[in-house]
């Protein structure tokens, strides 16, 4: 394999293609009160998921500068070409610091070949992305196409989500505390997407997980208007509600013939914000040929 792939947790992606693919992955760092964990390494999501059943809230905090300075100095060291798929800046600020951490490492390693890409994603969205790279540096594909691949894709990203309770949306200030309240009270399920610049954004409210999950369907639909969704590799994520993926998986495959899914908890660093009970869906808006 000429390219190394880097990502991190956020990415969500199950533990069997991160070892089929060599991928290495950053763990988020997920805090219960004083307590440090690593996201998907010292914490798991099932673990999580139950805790937060049961009154428990985490937070989490960026990857620090220190692990990216440890990393890149490894690369360094490895003289290896590597290309790090980053969580959406939108939504966190660990892009940032590992341009800021590459850019200072240059003057010890002027040679550091380290390009790093703004998947502008999040959970299995972010997760697409660096499957498929990954894929292309373990067929030998080269630096310059597998960027050519990851600026097309991560244009062309759809995410559409739901929050099983919307008191967790209130926590991380995505609701105001009266659309909490009335939502839970009516049963109100939010539908909402992530921008072109990564941010995340309300669509609409549904009532009931039935109609909501229909209503997921139509916005596929909407979206996919010049993309044959029957040949991609179509994700979908949850946090703890695998009845709901698996149900969604198959009225995308009845609808749309879909042979191809990545079906993956929504992991820890995510999950801390959008609490259990999450479904998650993903596919491209194009398709990409080259």
């Amino acid at each position: 394999m000429t390219v190394k792939i880097l990502t991190d947790s956020g990415c969500d992606l199950p533990d069997h293609i991160i070892n089929e693919y060599d991928i290495d992955v950053m763990p988020i760092v997920v805090i219960d009160n004083d307590v440090e964990y690593l996201d998907n390494v010292t914490i798991k999501p099932k673990t999580l998921y139950d805790s937060m059943r049961n009154g428990k809230t985490y937070k989490t905090a960026q990857i620090s500068l220190s692990t990216f300075q440890a990393k890149f100095e490894e690369i360094g060291k490895e003289g290896r070409s590597t290309i790090y798929i980053a969580f959406s800046s939108g939504l966190s600020a660990t892009y940032q610091t590992s341009v800021i951490t590459r850019d200072n490492m240059k003057e010890r390693y002027p040679d550091l070949d380290i390009t790093i890409v703004d998947s502008k994603s999040a959970s299995l969205g972010f997760g697409l992305l660096v499957h498929k790279a990954a894929k292309m540096a373990k067929e030998g594909r080269s630096k310059e196409e597998i960027l050519s691949m990851l600026d097309f894709y991560k244009n062309s990203i759809e995410h559409i989500f739901t929050v099983d309770d919307i008191e967790y949306l209130f926590r991380g200030g995505r609701v105001t505390r009266s659309q909490a309240f009335f939502g839970g009270l009516l049963n109100i399920k939010p539908v909402l997407d992530v921008t072109r610049e990564g941010k995340l954004r309300p669509l609409e409210k549904v009532r009931g997980k039935g109609k909501v999950l229909k209503r997921m369907m139509e916005i596929m639909d909407e979206r996919s208007k010049e993309a044959d969704l029957s040949t991609q590799t179509i994700g979908i994520s949850h946090s703890d509600d695998i009845e709901n993926a698996l149900k969604l998986k198959s009225m995308i495959e009845e609808k749309y013939g879909c042979k191809d899914f990545i079906v993956n908890y929504i992991g820890c660093a995510i999950g801390a914000h959008v609490g259990p009970g999450t479904i998650s869906l993903f596919f491209h808006n194009k398709n990409y040929e080259g």
